[in-house]
């Protein structure tokens, strides 16, 4: 993987990430840290991760540490939502409608969630203590308006990287000496391949 040059950064910057074929990431999440500041995490918030066409919306939900999330079912059948990732173990039995009461993702990291029903439901949900967070747009672009003078590290997650535990990260240096800095990844791996189409709803009766 090769990196943008980091100038120093004065209020402004802008991620671009792009595939060892030239082509914009959309979708994935860039963390920003401070390495000279204590670790201030965003305030936590209230979230829904919806069912809806056997397939969970958003695909990949981003929230502070300590955020609760609920998981409602818009389909017509039922689903089985769990976890059985490290970072948050939860099962929600078999339900549609109205949900369980909200889940408490309180430890920061990247939760797969499933649905022992419908094997090709397939959600993310990424908890960050991080004090800058975000994600990518369909060009492959994130931006912060500002960033105080302060060394930074620059980290990015997305679920097709084929190695996530070690996430790409570069890091820079803010002196409030120069524009806006454009920050460029350029992944020289091979991403895991997009999941195939989720079958229509009302195929079963579960």
């Amino acid at each position: 993987m090769s990196f943008g040059s980091t100038p120093a950064l004065a209020d402004g910057l802008l991620v671009r990430i792009v595939t060892n074929q030239d082509k914009p990431l959309g979708g994935a999440v860039i963390e920003v840290r401070s390495l000279s500041e204590p670790r201030r995490p965003q305030a936590p918030v209230d979230a829904i991760m919806d069912q809806q066409g056997l397939a969970f919306l958003p695909e990949v939900l981003l929230v502070p540490v300590g955020s609760r999330i609920g998981f409602p079912n818009t389909d017509m059948v039922s689903h089985q939502v769990y976890s059985f990732s490290p970072t948050k173990r939860f099962q929600l039995p078999l339900y549609r409608g109205k949900p369980y009461p909200p889940v408490h993702f309180d430890v920061a990291g990247v939760v797969t969630v499933g649905c022992n029903i419908h094997d090709n439901m397939m959600g993310y949900v990424f908890i960050s203590d991080a004090a800058y967070f975000g994600q990518t747009d369909q060009d492959g672009r994130w931006s912060l308006p500002a960033l105080p003078p302060g060394r930074y590290s620059v980290s990015l997650w997305h679920w097709r990287l084929r190695n996530p535990a070690k996430l790409p990260t570069q890091e820079l240096t803010v002196t409030g000496s120069t524009a806006s800095t454009d920050l460029v990844f350029r992944l020289a791996e091979t991403l895991k391949p997009q999941r195939a189409a989720t079958p229509r709803a009302g195929w079963d009766s579960y």
